[in-house]
């Protein structure tokens, strides 16, 4: 089958680390530019040859175009991988197959605006953690996909790296599971996205209420499941303001009535399988027509920031029903 073109509006390190695992390219010339680095640093690990690429590849896209509100950032993007610079996210998302949406550091704010364009033209599109920045933005981005035909998916590397995955198949050994914990993350929404992320892969969904704790609103939160049978009984705490962490990792723990699990670290050596495999999940999208993420879901992780921010502000436990009106 013909490569899926992509329209890629940021392009930011995610934009060239997922395109590294997306596309052909020169490694050398990725490695010549700044941002280029960070992303080679952790898909090219072969010590004797540093052109060989170490991580999953999957090569079936064809980034065409690409734009970003800082020229210089388009211009490496466009060097690395050939694509056209276009002047807006409106020009990047004509005569493409798909819209991606890269975000590493940014908070969600701008992507409905950013997604817009492509949607109403019912153009396939995948939005980079977080979905929105506010439920009611995520709501919108997703609304407006349905309204045009166009699937939308939206999902963390933490909520498809294989690690997450395989412990929870090991929450068979302590349980029936009492309390959870996720490290790790950080206080801004675009790490704290991956802890809830993490937390949705290990523990579920369905979480029903959020209590912030610490100095901010996105310090440590407990997430209630009012006691279902199948999660923890007794919540999972994300504990995000923990200091330093080492290639940014990740650590899960789960406490049963048959004692304790602990997981190994979840760090930027582990993370390209968990965005090859939303790569494969966005071929899925685009191949079927059809979103690949449960819609409740992808608005769980950003209700449940929401409900922190709420919490903190004021200082009480806020169930997510307040914010999504349901």
């Amino acid at each position: 089958m013909s490569k899926i073109r992509v329209g890629m509006i940021g392009c930011d390190l995610h934009g060239l680390y997922y395109g590294v695992q997306m596309c052909e390219h020169d490694p050398a010339v990725l490695r010549r530019h700044g941002r280029g680095q960070a992303a080679f640093f952790y898909h090219y690990t072969h010590y004797n040859d540093a052109g060989v690429l170490t991580s999953p590849a999957v090569r079936e896209f064809d980034i065409v175009r690409c734009w970003d509100p800082d020229p210089e950032a388009a211009r490496v993007m466009a060097e690395v991988f050939g694509a056209e610079v276009c002047v807006s996210a409106d020009e990047c998302s004509e005569g493409v197959d798909l819209v991606f949406i890269p975000d590493c550091n940014g908070d969600g704010s701008t992507h409905l605006e950013l997604a817009t364009p492509g949607l109403m033209r019912g153009v396939p599109t995948f939005v980079d953690k977080p979905l929105a920045y506010t439920y009611a933005d995520a709501k919108a981005i997703l609304d407006l996909g349905e309204a045009h035909g166009a699937p939308v998916m939206s999902i963390s590397i933490l909520r498809a790296v294989p690690q997450g995955r395989h412990f929870h198949d090991r929450l068979q050994e302590v349980w029936p599971v009492g309390f959870g914990s996720i490290k790790g993350g950080g206080t801004a929404m675009a790490g704290h996205i991956h802890a809830i992320s993490l937390a949705q892969s290990v523990f579920g969904a369905g979480v029903q209420s959020v209590q912030a704790m610490g100095p901010n609103e996105l310090s440590f939160l407990h997430l209630g499941y009012d006691g279902s049978d199948d999660r923890p009984s007794h919540g999972v705490m994300l504990n995000c303001d923990t200091g330093p962490t080492w290639h940014c990792s990740f650590f899960c723990s789960a406490y049963g009535a048959q004692g304790a699990i602990h997981s190994d670290r979840i760090g930027d050596f582990e993370f390209p399988w968990g965005s090859a495999e939303v790569l494969r999940r966005i071929v899925t999208m685009v191949r079927t027509g059809e979103a690949t993420e449960p819609r409740d879901e992808m608005l769980e992780s950003i209700a449940v920031a929401d409900a922190g921010r709420r919490s903190q502000a004021e200082g009480r436990a806020v169930r997510l029903e307040q914010v999504t009106g349901a």
